[in-house]
Formats: C-alpha cells, sequence, structure tokens
C-alpha cells in the first residue's frame, strides 16, 4: 500500500518573546517555544493514523502544518497524487463545530463555498444540488441548508463541518479533535459516521486526539506525542497489547475500567513540564518511575522493533516487563 502523506524531520518553532521595549528594559533575550520537535511519519492510502497526546503535546500543531495553516520550521510535508495525478489536498474538520462554522451564514452557503471557489460545479443550481446531497450523505435534511449553525446541536453542527470537508472533494481528512466538544452519545454517531465515510469514499485520515478510546475505534496505526516528539509509533493492537513507551502505559491507564475503576496504576499522573523549559534528556524522565541517570542526561533515540513498531526510550525491555507484570496481575 502506497503512503498518502509523507512527514520527515518536521519541527515548527514558535516566538513567545516579550516586545521589543519590554526585552530592552529588562535585558531578555528572545524566547522560543518548539511545539514541533522533528517527526517523522508516514500515513498509507485508504488508512486512518492518529496522533495522541495530552494537551499541548504538538497534535494540533503537526494538523496545522499538514494543512499548510502554520509554516514549518524545519523539515517536509509530501501528499503523494491522488487520483487525478494531483498531490492530495488535505481538508481540516476542526475541533469546535460552532467556531469553525460562520454564524451570519446559512448553512447551504457554508457548505456551498469550497464548491464554487474550486469551481467544481458550473451553476448555482449544480452547486445547491450537490450541498443537499452532502447534507443527505452525514444524515441531515436538504432543507436545514436554509438554517443558521446555532440552530443545530453540538452533533449536527458537526455533521455540517464534516459536509463542508466532503465538499472541497478531498481524498485525505486532517480531524482535529473532531468529537471532543460532544457528548458521549453523539460522539459514537460521529465517528461511526466517519468510519462509514471513509469506507464508501476511499478517504485518508488524520486523526487528532486525547482520548485512546476513540483513536483505538478509528485507527489502524496510533503515534504517541509528548513535549512535541514522536515517543511511540504502532499498529493499534500491538500499541494495546504491547506498549513499550512509559508514557503510552499512562494514556492506556487513564481509559476508565468499569469492572475495576479503582484499580492501582503504576504511573500516576503529574504536571506536564513547561515546552518553554522541558527537562534535559528524556522530557519525560521527571513522570516515569524507569527513570535512570542516563534518563536524566541522554535524548533517546527512535528504535524499530521486528513488529513494525518504533519507541524513543532508554529502557524499553525494563518497561516491557512491568506491561508484561501489569497484565499478569489483572
Amino acid at each position: 500500500m502506497s503512503d498518502a502523506l509523507t512527514v520527515n524531520d518536521l519541527t515548527c518553532n514558535f516566538d513567545v518573546s516579550a516586545p521589543w521595549l519590554n526585552r530592552v528594559l529588562e535585558r531578555k533575550p528572545r524566547q522560543f517555544v518548539r511545539a514541533v520537535d522533528d517527526i517523522s511519519f508516514t500515513v498509507p492510502m485508504g488508512g486512518c493514523l492518529s496522533l495522541v497526546g495530552e494537551s499541548g503535546c504538538g497534535k494540533s500543531t503537526v494538523a496545522r502544518l499538514v494543512t499548510g495553516l502554520y509554516r514549518a520550521s524545519e523539515g517536509e510535508v509530501r501528499f503523494a497524487p491522488g487520483r487525478s495525478g494531483e498531490p492530495l489536498s488535505a481538508q481540516m474538520i476542526f475541533q469546535d463545530p460552532f467556531a469553525s462554522l460562520n454564524p451570519r451564514w446559512r448553512v447551504k452557503n457554508i457548505i456551498a463555498e469550497p464548491l464554487r471557489e474550486l469551481k467544481l460545479r458550473n451553476s448555482d443550481a449544480e452547486v445547491m444540488e450537490r450541498v443537499g446531497e452532502l447534507l443527505r450523505i452525514v444524515g441531515l435534511a436538504p432543507s436545514d441548508g436554509s438554517k443558521f449553525p446555532h440552530e443545530f446541536s453540538g452533533g449536527q453542527r458537526q455533521r455540517i463541518s464534516i459536509a463542508r470537508a466532503l465538499a472541497g472533494e478531498p481524498e485525505f481528512l486532517v480531524c482535529d479533535e473532531p468529537t471532543s466538544a460532544l457528548d458521549v452519545s453523539v460522539q459514537a454517531q460521529i465517528l461511526n459516521l466517519m468510519r462509514k465515510l471513509q469506507d464508501e469514499m476511499g478517504l485518508t485520515y488524520l486523526f487528532i486526539s486525547h482520548d485512546m478510546s476513540v483513536v483505538r475505534h478509528m485507527s489502524d496505526r496510533i503515534a504517541v506525542m509528548y513535549l512535541g516528539r514522536i515517543v511511540e509509533e504502532a499498529d493499534t493492537e500491538t500499541l494495546f497489547a504491547n506498549p513499550r513507551h512509559p508514557y503510552t502505559r499512562l494514556l492506556l491507564e487513564t481509559i476508565p475500567d468499569i469492572a475495576e475503576p479503582k484499580r492501582h496504576r503504576s504511573i500516576t499522573a503529574s504536571e506536564v513540564p513547561s515546552p518553554l523549559n522541558p527537562p534535559s534528556g528524556c522530557t519525560f524522565h521527571p513522570r516515569c518511575p524507569l527513570a535512570d541517570g542516563r534518563c536524566k542526561s541522554e535524548r533517546p533515540a527512535m528504535r524499530n522493533f521486528a513488529d513494525g513498531s518504533r519507541a524513543a526510550c532508554h529502557r524499553v525491555e525494563e518497561a516491557a516487563v512491568a506491561t508484561a507484570k501489569a497484565i499478569q496481575a489483572a
């Protein structure tokens, strides 16, 4: 299977310095934060790769870099040719469906805008016909096109966002936490809709989320991010069955267990370090129960394994033993 998206050595720095006069008076240097730190990954054609991690890990920045909303400081984002022979273009489904929809436009005009801008239909009648078709595809009625966004529920607004993304006839969708602002029952409906659309239209997804249960439902492969870096990547079932990085184990232990709600957790949650002043060596070492002197001083390189997974950890073997013991105890 060919790759729809290839990302190589992607880095993004933001200037968060105080204003020039403040720096002069206070004698402070310019300050930068490295939101994305030298990451590489691929997304197979027709598949779904999920980026998962806590808030502030850089996953939404990656989404904006891929779609061209942000400019990379270093590295490469390369799309493969699509069915038309031209490089794939990525459309984005945003996290907050209310903020991403123009409140002054009727829904039919919101969805019609990509059709008109990209000249995908020849006449206004054809545009409106396609808008009605897209509304039906996402589970709404064509008559809903005459309403404004505030007249819909959160789940319905997200369906409108999906319809707008599909209007540009994309083959690649970047989904930035598309269900995090929705109730759990509505989340399931939107996720099932997205899976259905992927199967029917042959779509490729880059899916962004902090919820491990959601990414397990959606993904073929998962990349775990921490403070701007990918610390582990594996096929979905491999990652859930055999997490190699202690941070991945921390994320998995946040998944609620109805049978054992007060179960023992081997890694306790704590504050994420500031990205303005990240820890030396492995940035996860202040929170890691396996950390030693090497973890504090030496940044771990990404290691590839025979099952196709990869992880950046000095103590992968010890982490695997800890995971095996936890499984046996359960």
